[in-house]
């Protein structure tokens, strides 16, 4: 009888498998059709011997590889005097997105380039190459836009990144290790991923097998449309790389193409997430928002009215999360575009309307030293004294304002919050001290009430907020 049930049970299952993959997807339609239209790209540029020799080929080689480079040549006859100069190889893809011969990768690919070559075959299967032209490129993106002479040439267009679901298969086609046309699939792993590569991080990650080679060729979704450009790999890790959304390339293509500088909107703030004890300490129902660290002095925000401590919650009426969504959100409007921001301020909702600007470069950190004199705060955990005089005018902070903290117990809540030795505390819940007294006084009858008092604190050059949990 069990000999009979086990027949019986592997009869089923083999009559399951052709079943099974009749339902898997099949690639070979897409690939006919989308292929022929992503090309190799190679790029050259002089370059002194000591630098390396193949670009994205050869990063993070292990100790030693210089050794082993000098035992080729990579040294004058003999191994003795400087390195030979040489030109400089890099190695990616692209795509075309017009007949007329427009070309987009990824700007890494293509930075720095004396001669870019763009290699594509033909229907015959026969290869072309072509001297590319950059017609522009925007470095915060990592997008780029080439441009061949041609005519009737195989082209991609672009599909909607925002309607991809988590779980959906994907392709990816390009020039892995110089791999001319490969191949990979996979599902989209995730959306929104920040990998804190660049200021508008938002990439879609996929398990098709994506190598250095890949960057600026095409993620396609089954209709073959490009809803990404491949553009990151983490090294320690397989089946887990990134793509730049097809809707925000789209944007800064059309830009480029249209002879237009790449430009974004901004308001002159720093900001930063709000934690829990942010939420608690300011009176927020959720951990949500960006909360603005500084106020820029002569910047739009300033113009409009708002204020250190004020909370951002949402972009003409659509929430934002955290400070990377208001970030994009801000950059997507064009400058001298008006934004309506919903903001929190002293427990209450009120809308601002503010006349964007153009954004600029933030502000570098800088470190300030440490003194003595100080007195305590046991709720907090640290030990801050007053500034002097000469330190308010050198960093120009009012006499109503300023605590330098001297040291922070690594075991209190100072020290879980962030609170560092150098840095100066500006207010406490929004009212500025000058004296431990004050601190003190206001961590024990404000803070008491909301398990959290938030500071806004100066280190170097940047303001912050920190929001310290009291009520263990």
């Amino acid at each position: 009888m069990k000999k009979l049930v086990a027949s019986f049970v592997a009869l089923l299952l083999c009559a399951a498998v052709p079943c099974l993959a009749d339902n898997l997807p099949n690639f070979v339609q897409l690939v006919e059709k989308c292929g022929p239209a992503v090309v190799n790209i190679n790029t050259e540029r002089k370059s002194s011997g000591s630098e390396e020799m193949f670009g994205e080929m050869f990063r993070n080689m292990p100790p030693g590889f210089e050794k082993f480079f000098d035992q080729f040549g990579g040294r004058n006859p003999g191994g003795k005097g400087p390195r030979m100069p040489h030109k400089q190889k890099s190695l990616g893809s692209g795509f075309f997105v017009s007949a007329d011969g427009y070309i987009v990768t990824n700007n890494h690919v293509v930075a720095d380039a004396d001669v870019i070559r763009v290699t594509m075959d033909d229907k015959s299967g026969k290869s072309k190459t072509f001297v590319a032209k950059l017609i522009g490129a925007d470095e915060e993106t990592d997008l780029a836009l080439l441009k061949v002479e041609g005519s009737n040439l195989p082209y991609l267009v672009f599909g909607n990144s925002d309607a991809m679901k988590v779980g959906e298969w994907t392709v990816a086609i390009g020039n892995p290790f110089g791999l001319d046309h490969t191949v990979t699939a996979g599902i989209l792993s995730a959306i929104g991923r920040n990998i804190h590569s660049g200021p508008f991080d938002n990439f879609l990650q996929t398990d098709a097998s994506i190598n250095p080679g890949n960057s600026g060729g095409p993620l396609l979704n089954m209709a073959g449309q490009v809803i990404g450009i491949n553009t990151a790999i983490t090294a320690s890790g397989q089946g887990i790389g990134f793509a730049i959304p097809s809707n925000m390339a789209a944007k800064i293509i059309d830009q480029i193409k249209d002879g237009k500088k790449v430009s974004r909107g901004w308001i002159g703030v720093t900001i930063q997430d709000i934690d829990e004890n942010a939420s608690k300490a300011l009176g927020l129902k959720d951990a949500s928002g960006a909360l603005i660290g500084r106020v820029l002095e002569n910047e739009p925000a300033a113009r409009a009215g708002l204020q250190d401590g004020d909370v951002i919650l949402a972009v003409d009426n659509e929430n934002v999360e955290n400070s990377a969504e208001l970030l994009r959100a801000i950059a997507d409007k064009k400058p001298g575009s008006t934004a309506t921001l919903t903001i929190w301020r002293n427990g209450k909702t009120m809308t601002v309307n503010v006349t964007l600007g153009e954004r600029k470069a933030s502000m570098a950190n800088q470190s300030t030293g440490d003194s003595k004199n100080n007195k305590s705060d046991d709720s907090l955990g640290i030990s801050a004294r007053p500034l002097k005089s000469s330190e308010r005018k050198e960093m120009k902070i009012p006499d109503n304002e300023g605590l330098y903290i001297v040291d922070v117990d690594p075991d209190k809540p100072g020290a879980e919050a962030d609170l560092r030795p150098g840095d100066i505390i500006l207010k406490a819940n929004m009212a500025p001290v000058n004296s431990p007294e004050e601190l003190s006084r206001i961590v024990k009858d404000e803070g008491a009430k909301r398990g959290a008092v938030i500071l806004q604190i100066k280190r170097g050059q940047d303001i912050y907020f920190r929001a310290v949990n009291i009520g263990k």
